[in-house]
């Protein structure tokens, strides 16, 4: 697998910035990535030519998809648990403001999650439990409306499910349909956790992730390339936050 430097094609007046990865493959794709880069996936012997044509061809669609990453949230830094610190809750940012009371606990209010703890080094503690108790409220919420959403397409369940937090993954679902979320699914927008839930849901109709299986899903979820994409950027797997 070989990566180029970047390289530049051309759409009308607009250079297209791109680089190019060759792998052992029969077919070419046009990916974008989460921080707006281009990348394009080639055959081992295609030419750059042929690959430059297909960036340019790709321009108008290449520029919508830049277009919604740039409206997304950037990244968070790595938690610390002090007042200051934004923290991402359905969707939108919060300050976290830590103050020192008895009865301790997480408000929403006024653009803050508002942290009461005995002692300071109860913090994470505390934030952890309530986005954990958040996520399991929410979740159940969502998977009623998501079950009512996925029932003309034949999928009926139960609607029970487990937490577990994931490193790579925002949920998975067993042939018996044993339904499994990663709790940090709570800061993203509810699009996307609908999405997530719709994705498990999917699986009871077709299990693994072959091509029927996304022709089904697209049938139930026809944007469900652009809130996975949401999804992905808007929250990061590896945040230690639940």
């Amino acid at each position: 697998m070989t990566r180029t430097t970047p390289l530049v094609a051309q759409y009308g007046t607009t250079p297209l910035a791109y680089s190019v990865e060759r792998r052992p493959r029969t077919t070419l794709s046009i990916e974008v990535k989460a921080d707006g880069s281009v990348l394009a996936v080639a055959p081992l012997d295609a030419p750059d030519g042929e690959i430059r044509r297909r960036v340019e061809k790709r321009g108008a669609w290449i520029l919508r998809q830049q277009r919604e990453l740039a409206v997304l949230p950037p990244p968070l830094p790595a938690r610390r648990y002090v007042s200051g610190e934004s923290w991402r809750y359905l969707g939108r940012q919060h300050r976290l403001r830590v103050v020192i009371g008895e009865v301790e606990g997480v408000r929403v209010t006024r653009g803050e999650l508002l942290v009461t703890v005995r002692k300071q080094e109860r913090t994470e503690a505390v934030v952890t439990r309530w986005f954990r108790e958040r996520a399991q409220a929410i979740l159940t919420e969502r998977m009623q409306v998501c079950l009512e959403r996925v029932a003309p397409f034949g999928i009926q369940h139960d609607g029970t499910f487990q937490l577990r937090r994931m490193t790579t993954r925002w949920g998975s679902c067993t042939r018996n349909g044993q339904i499994v979320f990663n709790p940090i699914l709570i800061q993203a927008p509810t699009e996307c956790i609908d999405y997530a839930i719709v994705h498990e849901l999917c699986h009871i109709k077709e299990f693994n992730h072959s091509q029927k299986y996304y022709l089904f899903l697209k049938t139930v979820e026809p944007c469900w390339k652009k809130l996975r994409r949401k999804l992905n950027y808007s929250v990061e797997l590896v945040d230690n936050s639940t």
